[in-house]
Formats: C-alpha cells, structure tokens, sequence
C-alpha cells in the first residue's frame, strides 16, 4: 500500500522536480516552465460543488492514450479514470491498491514525459 509520503519521497527523488506550493503536485522544469507529472486528484463530492483533493488517488501523466488504455485495462482496481480527464494522457491510481515499488517506476515514467529530453536521457545512465 502506498501513501502521500510515498509519492512525495518518490518524486522529489526525481531530478529538477519541485513540489506545488499551493496543492500536492509535483512537476519537472522545462522550458523555463513547470510541467506536472503526479498530483493529488480532486474528486467532485456534491454536484455543482467545487471539486476536493482525495489523498487516496493520485493522477499520473502516461505518454500516451493507448498507455493509458493499457493502464485501465490491466488492473481497475488499481487504476481508472473519470470523464474529466476523457483525452487526457493521465491515469487515476488508488494508492491503498498499489506497491511503492510500482508506484515509483509510474512516477519515474511520469516525470520522463515531461522532462526536457536531454534530462530525460541523462537521468538513469550509468556513471561514467
């Protein structure tokens, strides 16, 4: 089962990456701007309500629609989505369904499709 403090020690491990001073997000410089990878999904409660984060789930960008595809079709009580995020390339993971251990290459993969390239590709290299 994994936890806030999970992604949190996940994603700050990550190069370049910042945590959101206003919400639970986390996103990459690049560009001179930050691209977000994971934050916290706001779920809406009430109809016409304003939409409340839900420390459970965590929205993670994928590279693409059929990644995401694949995502939602490997394991529904692990990932799902909601018509908000409807051609968005981003996944809804329930964190008390999920390993750290595989949370922690989500986020990894997360962050490389925002990344600038260059960072992307250095990032795991081995030394030398």
């Amino acid at each position: 089962m994994a936890t806030q403090d999970d992604v949190r020690r996940i994603a700050l491990s990550l190069p370049e990456t910042s945590e959101a001073a206003d919400s639970f997000g986390f996103g990459v410089l690049s560009k001179g701007k930050m691209r977000g990878f994971a934050w916290a999904w706001n779920e809406r409660i009430e109809p016409k309500k304003p939409r409340v984060p839900n420390p459970e789930v965590l929205a993670v960008r994928v590279a693409n629609l059929a990644e995401k595809e694949e995502l939602l079709a490997a394991d529904p009580a692990k990932f799902f989505t909601e018509p908000h995020y409807n051609g968005f390339p981003a996944v809804l993971v329930r964190l008390p369904a999920i390993e750290a251990a595989e949370l922690a290459e989500l986020i990894t993969d997360a962050w490389r499709c925002q990344a600038p390239r260059a960072l992307a590709a250095e990032f795991g290299r081995p030394p030398g």
